[in-house]
């Protein structure tokens, strides 16, 4: 697949891996910290995977699928808990970029 294919799932991937650092950061700066757990371990994960699919593409790797696959379940899962503190404006922001990259993803592996 060349590149040009690859663009819009990579720039959504990178957008993703940005809100997702963002709500990391925003989220260890929450009040309640500890109802944000789940949250902030998702942010870390989604972000690297992200990250990893981004590359993953740019590089034309034999195993895009495989990994866009897993970024999308991943950005899946963090977009839904984001969506459980919608409240604040970085997870609401952080969800929307999960679900769009989730579905870029898979339009990738379709």
């Amino acid at each position: 697949m060349s590149h040009e294919q690859y663009k819009n799932c990579i720039e959504e991937c990178l957008k993703c891996m940005q809100e997702c650092n963002h709500c990391f950061d925003a989220c260890l700066k929450e009040k309640d910290i500890d109802m944000m757990r789940d949250c902030i371990l998702l942010d870390r994960e989604c972000a690297t995977l992200c990250s990893l699919a981004a590359n993953t593409m740019s590089i034309n790797s034999p195993f895009v699928r495989e990994i866009c696959e897993l970024c999308a379940k991943v950005c899946e899962a963090c977009g839904n808990e984001c969506n459980k503190h919608n409240h604040h404006e970085h997870c609401k922001k952080c969800a929307e970029a999960c679900f769009a990259c989730a579905k870029a993803c898979r339009m990738m592996v379709a």
